[in-house]
């Protein structure tokens, strides 16, 4: 599922785009069927600009990068991971308000 301003990672670019970046990386499990995941694409678009100073957003479309979802025991979408120095440090699942969403990140970016 595309997100404005959002850009898509896959298994292929996962490694090179979320586990060598510089700084946190949030990354959006999602999927084109899932009611939620699309009910979250304006929330990440909004995170994605207006935190950008300190956290990168990214999507990763579960349906066709099977191999990344598979190594990360994601089994439910929407599944947010906060990835910082290659490794998982948060992980949240399911929709949530913007607000919220931040509240929890907070500790990790």
């Amino acid at each position: 599922m595309e997100i404005a301003g959002v850009p898509a990672v896959t298994d292929a670019t996962f490694a090179s785009e979320v586990l060598e970046a510089e700084g946190p990386v949030l990354v959006d499990f999602t999927a084109d069927w899932c009611p939620p995941c699309r009910m979250m694409a304006p929330v990440l678009a909004d995170i994605a600009r207006e935190e950008a100073h300190r956290l990168r957003v990214v999507s990763l479309d579960v349906d066709v990068n099977p191999e990344t979802q598979a190594a990360y025991g994601v089994l439910s979408m929407p599944t947010l991971m906060v990835f910082k120095g290659g490794e998982p440090v948060r992980s949240v699942v399911g929709a949530r308000a913007k607000a919220r969403l931040l509240r929890e990140l907070e500790e990790v970016l």
